[in-house]
Parts: C-alpha cells; sequence; structure tokens
C-alpha cells in the first residue's frame, strides 16, 4: 500500500467550483482508496491505494471528480515518498520564515532548465526561485498574493504544458506529515 497526496488545483476560490472536503474524501472513497483524509478547504486529501502511477491515479480523480461536481477540475497526485524529498530538498531556510513566505509548485513532470531562461531573477530581488525535482520552491517575503515573481513565472511559458499547483510551506510539512 502507498500513501499518496491528491493536490486540487483551483478550488473553492472565489465561490467558484465548490467542493467540499466531506464529499472529495467520498468520491475517493468510492474510487476504493483507502484511509482517506483531507487538509484545509483548498483541495488537499491523503489516501492509501496499491501501488499504481501517480499520473493515472491523478487522472482517475479528474474523471471522478468532473461526474460528481459537473465541472473539471485539475488534480496532481504525488507519493508520500517525493513529499518527504520536497521537504528535505528545499534550498531556503523553512524553519526561519513564515509559512506565507516559502511555496512549493508542485508539477507533473520536469522542465529543463531553459525554461526559466527569461525570468530575470535579479529584477525580483529579494524573491527568489529554485527548481528541484518536479518542484519550483518559491521563496516571497510579502506572500505569494504580493509576489511579482509568482505573477511572472505563471504568466510565462514556463509552465505551458504542464500541471501545476502551489502550496504554502505550512501545507507541504502537514501533507508530508500525513503521508509518512
Amino acid at each position: 500500500m502507498t500513501t499518496y497526496a491528491a493536490l486540487l488545483r483551483g478550488i473553492n476560490v472565489g465561490g467558484k467550483k465548490k467542493v467540499p472536503m466531506a464529499e472529495l474524501r467520498e468520491v475517493l472513497e468510492g474510487l476504493g482508496y483507502e484511509d482517506v483524509r483531507t487538509y484545509v478547504q483548498s483541495g488537499n486529501a491523503v489516501f492509501g491505494c496499491r501501488d499504481a502511477d501517480a499520473g493515472a491515479l491523478g487522472r482517475e480523480i479528474e474523471a471522478a471528480l468532473e461526474r460528481r461536481f459537473g465541472f473539471s477540475v485539475a488534480c496532481l497526485v504525488v507519493d508520500g515518498p517525493h513529499l518527504q524529498a520536497v521537504q528535505e530538498g528545499c534550498p531556503y531556510p523553512a524553519g526561519e520564515l513564515e509559512g506565507k513566505q516559502l511555496h512549493a509548485t508542485f508539477l507533473s513532470e520536469q522542465p529543463d532548465e531553459e525554461r526559466f531562461a527569461a525570468i530575470d531573477r535579479e529584477a525580483f530581488l529579494p524573491e527568489e526561485f529554485s527548481v528541484g525535482e518536479r518542484v519550483v520552491y518559491l521563496y516571497a517575503p510579502e506572500g505569494l498574493g504580493r509576489s511579482k515573481l509568482a505573477e511572472a513565472l505563471f504568466r510565462s511559458a514556463v509552465f505551458k504544458g504542464i500541471s501545476a499547483t502551489t502550496r504554502n510551506w505550512n501545507t507541504v510539512v502537514k501533507l508530508a506529515e500525513m503521508t509518512r
């Protein structure tokens, strides 16, 4: 049995795409997943299932959510070891920062470094980013909502063709803990 985290993108924001966490748990249990738990209202669920391809699990969850709610929801699935590696591989002093200052953007595939060449890193200081294994770490001292670097990253072609969803560091730590 492997423990996974399902990271839903763009739900329960501004009254759109409402997915109550109790119903998300029902959907996942209906797919046969075990020990289903959710964390906060922004679409984080942890579950166990037989070893499977994370991409296939994400597509299965997306299809089930569309059947249940009538709208599409992007879902990125990562396993527990990947979450631990993201936490352990953080290049920033996570223990010294507020959760709102540090974020991890989880990616469906590894982007090549050339995608980031057009981003003028110096222009956004003190904000910074670092690329890890299927993750981009973002240090934004004033938070994601005020981050010019985050805006530049997501409006550029950096993530074109790659599924991506961002979580603050508190959520990353909690999900890593829940999947241990």
